[in-house]
């Protein structure tokens, strides 16, 4: 199912009807989103096994709604149907008449789709050195994403030589252009040693040349993926062997929760560290799904046993040298601090460094809870500071896509910036969405030697013991403020007589 979604731009999940939403629904709506479908129509069929009930359709869909918030699905539509019977499929059924949206083919035909082909980043993994004759070299191959034409410079991978395109030739004649997904055949104006598996890319503008990296995978094999597998990995025309580092965390597809694990199973999605013999041209798949993906080949038996995808940035594992304890040693022993000491910071502010993090389902809520909280704490007299979300992904972040598993490096940074201003000695509140016990475990670690305070408004997945102050979700902004400012000072984070 991964592979064949690869390149699909648009995604239809059924639902059983009897069953509503169940553990298969949920892998898959997972799967969609990690390859970054945005638009997805949940046809919820064998309406005519439930009598056409409109709660029943209500339910389901109130199900899938809520399942479904922490995707990138940019739009979802709920279609009732019976495939059997033709209900809602080419025409509107009589025996839905509580339906008035479009039935499933109009629907498909009018879904907007916006992902297109990566016409930026020029990338070309040749195939085949073409040589009919003494008088032509050839190199073959497909556009995997961008555009190249006549007299543009290029750059060889792995050999860094850079040459430039004299002539594009195809089948029915010479072209001046090519764009992603046209077979070509290029001839250079110098003589280039290129091999079956190298990569033509423009200068400018280059891949990653990584051979350790990070990579979401479904595992499609009965055997259990463990740390330490030797694989082979199948990458733009390439076989190369590799070995699975380590399992950085397995996804639960019921909660969404990361939960740390062993192996990974039979249907298992996980985050895994890969390290391959030879370096890899690779982008991250959020960015060029071309070259962002791969799939993982058991080396005894050949069949494919993995579908994986590129990720952005890095994660720490729970021991050795990529552990998150030994990358804060490393920081903090070269941590070049100024004439001004957090005493003398403390002295003037009159209150410790401090993280402020404001989670719920509520996303108004708690950020209008986390601006007024500055502002009031400011008019005391103390430092705090406000950033929102959205200015961390236009600024800080603006490099990362906005996709499932790049979460992680929104919270990688995230918790380096908590680092900062609090040894800077501020309040900085900020408000998160989504945020799961295995994100504020990194964030913890990452802001240390400074803590984070906890702010539930309303529900949140965390444990209660993660959670320092958990207020109602019908509790008014100044009341929630009040509420926070106290246990800050219960807390010996703000001083009592201040105020």
């Amino acid at each position: 199912m991964a592979t064949g979604a690869s390149t699909a731009k648009l995604a239809v999940v059924l639902i059983d009807a009897r069953k509503g939403v169940i553990t298969q629904t949920k892998r898959h709506s997972f799967i969609v989103s990690l390859l970054g479908i945005q638009q997805v129509v949940v046809a919820i069929n064998k309406m005519d096994l439930v009598d056409y009930s409109e709660e029943v359709f209500a339910r389901i869909r109130k199900d899938f709604e809520e399942f479904s918030r922490e995707m990138d699905f940019e739009d979802i539509y709920f279609i009732p149907l019976s495939a059997l019977k033709g209900d809602n499929v080419v025409n509107p059924s009589s025996n839905t008449p509580w339906y008035t949206d479009e039935p499933l083919l109009p629907r498909l035909e009018k879904v907007p789709v916006h992902k297109g082909e990566n016409f930026t980043d020029f990338r070309y993994p040749v195939q085949y050195v073409n040589r009919p004759t003494l008088d032509f070299r050839g190199f073959s191959g497909t556009v995997a994403s961008g555009a190249i034409h006549r007299g543009d410079k290029i750059q060889v991978l792995p050999s860094r030589r850079e040459t430039t395109v004299q002539e594009i030739v195809t089948a029915d004649g010479s072209l001046d252009s090519a764009f992603a997904g046209q077979a070509v055949t290029l001839v250079l104006s110098d003589e280039v040693d290129i091999s079956s598996g190298d990569m033509l890319v423009h200068p400018h503008n280059p891949p990653q040349v990584r051979s350790l990296f990070e990579a979401v995978t479904v595992w499609m094999s009965e055997s259990p993926l463990h740390p330490g597998t030797p694989v082979l990995l199948r990458h733009c025309g390439r076989t190369i062997k590799a070995r699975v580092d380590s399992l950085v965390y397995a996804v639960n597809v019921n909660t969404l929760e990361k939960e740390e694990a062993n192996s990974l199973p039979l249907n298992g999605i996980g985050r895994i560290r890969l390290s391959t013999t030879q370096p890899i041209y690779i982008d991250p798949f959020s960015k060029n799904p071309q070259t962002g993906a791969f799939i993982i080949i058991d080396p005894l038996h050949h069949g494919t046993v993995a579908a994986g995808m590129v990720l952005e940035g890095k994660s720490f594992d729970d021991t050795g040298d990529e552990s998150l304890e030994a990358h804060v040693q490393r920081r903090e022993f070269f941590w070049e601090t100024g004439l001004v000491t957090q005493k003398k910071r403390h002295a003037r502010y009159g209150h410790r460094g401090k993280t402020v993090l404001c989670i719920g389902t509520d996303r108004g809520l708690k950020r209008d809870i986390a601006r007024a909280l500055e502002k009031y704490l400011f008019s005391a007299g103390f430092a705090p500071y406000y950033l929102g979300m959205s200015n961390i992904k236009g600024g800080l972040d603006s490099d990362v896509q906005d996709a499932s598993f790049n979460r992680d490096e929104h919270i990688r940074r995230l918790g380096e910036l908590s680092r900062i201003l609090t040894d800077a000695g501020l309040i900085f509140i900020t408000p998160l969405d989504l945020v799961h016990a295995y994100d504020l475990k990194q964030m913890r670690h990452l802001a240390a030697p400074h803590e984070f305070f906890v702010i539930s408004c309303g529900d949140t997945p965390l444990p209660r013991k993660e959670i320092n102050l958990i207020l109602p979700e019908d509790i008014s902004v100044d009341k929630a403020v009040i509420r926070i400012y106290e246990q800050l000072k219960e807390e010996d984070i703000l001083p009592e007589y201040t105020i």
